[in-house]
């Protein structure tokens, strides 16, 4: 596995993987000498720099210049593969870099009362691997998503820092323009995705260069927003639809354009950025949601809850957020030159098969979310074996590889190569979901409800409405939680939810999860299982930066709440 561990991350802008790396099945246009390229011979046409800024993306950002290769091979299996651990969606027992012990909780309590704890609770785990020897090692799973996001984004500097430089034909300025929303888009991601998770972080916007100006996450966030505000100010200046669609057809890899993949339009991509706006504010402020109690409060924090004010910012965003009709951003596996495996890049894949022989394994508490009757569960689980394992990773369930067939109901994971849609940013089902959750807050109950009912269509799940049924505002939480465990899976999102809803934090200060399905070793299934996770909610900076790019801030680079 290739690792950068002897210079700061923000220099690392691999030419050779940028230029070779570009992803579609069609031929690529010959940019240069590829046993020795360099900008001024490589990057000097409108073919050289699209080809760039597609490599850019796709493989220094998701593929991880192949150090994603050790737990699956993208940025969609590896860092999402602990969101999916930390949101206790799937259970694993590879044993390199913490997969097994990073979503273990402090402690259980069965239903008798009986109280089973872990020897080695998940904070000191993380931190005590938190050092460039076990980077090396294997053993630092803070490494990964930092240095995906900041790959990604310093891929972005660079061709920002190309375009200008750049003769286009056709409509130059509306080309142009299109390469430069793709960057700020991708740069708006990275920085929302390194926000969200750490708790501090770098703004470097210049390609080929680095700082130690550490600022906290919500700065980062921030900066995020800027990006996405900008990629849409960028996309309104645009005149020239055909090229346009030239330009972002030839960024876009072409297996990835089917499905809900494809050439979004200038609106639609605008309502995309609408959806990742609001994303930002939800997944970085607290709504707990502890033990059934709307109002319930979690006394240590690295963040602040949500207002009043908040949801109604989520609300005017989702308003005019991703459509069900839209195209948005997603990705498709194929059998060589691609970006992510078929049967390794995603939590999906790694799922999917024989609970006895997968990577990962689905969780109890991923399967008590289903209503009864909904036709996703039985067109995606089977209970044909049972895996055992200690503490509270034993399961009845397995993901059916490519599901059972059922006709309109979503497939929630395949190998097969092109089978599965992977949601790379935002969907309809997210943005639904966030409609409801802020209807809801807002104390329009059924008005969200019915969006919660409107998703569940969309999936094909064939369940009973909930709108207008008579719910509170905990039963209708309740409904909005499940559904976004269930609808979401595998998208990167739910551990942050777990997180603002109070779960992941310690009971002491308020958090904790409650009436969780444990199945024992044994075989003894306890249904009302209360498991206290006390999880860090914000991750410290990865050695690898820190200790080679000390801070010149007052800012820390550990979590101080923890």
């Amino acid at each position: 596995m290739k690792r950068i561990n002897n210079y700061k991350f923000l220099y690392t802008a691999c030419l050779t993987v940028l230029l070779l790396g570009a992803v579609s099945c069609k031929e690529q246009l010959d940019v240069g000498n590829p046993n020795a390229p360099t900008y001024d011979a490589n990057v000097n046409t409108e073919a050289g720099l699209i080809n760039f800024a597609q490599g850019a993306v796709y493989i220094n950002g998701f593929a991880g210049n192949g150090q994603d290769n050790w737990l699956g091979d993208s940025y969609f299996s590896l860092p999402w593969g602990y969101s999916a651990l930390m949101a206790d969606l799937v259970g694993a027992d590879a044993s390199n870099n913490q997969v097994t012990t990073i979503g273990q909780p402090d402690y259980i309590l069965l239903d008798d009362g009986t109280k089973v704890t872990n020897p080695s609770p998940q904070i000191g785990i993380i931190r005590s691997f938190n050092s460039r020897a076990a980077t090396g090692a294997g053993n630092n799973p803070l490494y990964y998503q930092w240095t995906n996001m900041y790959s990604l984004n310093n891929g972005c500097n660079q061709i920002l820092s190309l375009v200008d430089g750049i003769k286009f034909s056709g409509d130059a300025a509306s080309r142009s323009n299109t390469i430069k929303a793709w960057a700020y888009w991708w740069k708006g991601y990275a920085y929302a995705s390194i926000g969200s998770m750490y708790y501090s972080g770098l703004i470097n916007d210049k390609a080929g260069t680095t700082n130690s100006d550490y600022v906290l996450h919500d700065a980062i966030i921030n900066q995020s927003n800027s990006y996405f505000t900008l990629a849409a100010t960028t996309l309104s200046a645009i005149t020239s639809v055909s090229d346009y669609q030239a330009v972002l057809g030839a960024l876009i890899p072409s297996d990835s354009q089917v499905g809900r993949g494809g050439i979004l339009t200038v609106d639609m991509w605008k309502r995309n950025i609408n959806t990742m706006l609001a994303r930002n504010i939800l997944v970085n402020k607290l709504a707990p949601f502890v033990k059934g109690n709307p109002n319930a409060t979690i006394t240590k924090s690295s963040t602040t809850a949500m207002t009043a004010a908040d949801w109604t910012s989520v609300l005017n965003l989702v308003t005019n957020g991703i459509q069900k009709t839209d195209l948005v951003f997603t990705g498709r596996s194929t059998a060589s030159n691609y970006f992510f495996s078929p049967a390794g890049g995603t939590v999906a894949s790694l799922a999917a098969g024989s609970n006895t022989s997968t990577t990962f394994r689905i969780s109890e508490r991923l399967i008590q979310n289903f209503n009864a009757g909904d036709k996703r569960l039985t067109n995606n689980f089977s209970t044909t074996t049972t895996y055992k394992n200690n503490y509270i990773y034993t399961t009845r369930y397995s993901l059916i590889d490519g599901g059972a067939g059922a006709a309109g109901v979503y497939m929630m994971g395949s190998r097969t190569a092109g089978a599965y849609e992977l949601y790379i940013a935002g969907s309809y089902e997210e943005n639904a979901l966030m409609l409801a959750e802020a209807n809801i807050r807002l104390g329009n109950i059924d008005a969200g409800l019915a969006f919660v009912d409107a998703e569940r269509t969309y999936q094909g799940a064939g369940v009973a409405a909930v709108a207008g049924t008579g719910l509170s505002l905990s039963g209708a939480l309740t409904e909005l939680t499940r559904e976004r465990r269930v609808a979401l899976f595998s998208r990167g999102l739910s551990y942050y939810d777990s997180r603002r809803w109070g779960w992941t934090y310690d009971i002491a200060v308020g958090g904790g999860s409650y009436g969780n399905t444990v199945v024992t070793t044994a075989g003894a299934v306890n249904k009302n299982v209360t498991i206290n996770y006390n999880f860090m909610d914000y991750w410290d900076v990865p050695a690898d930066e820190s200790v080679l790019n000390v801070p010149s801030s007052s800012v820390s680079t550990t979590n101080p709440n923890y």
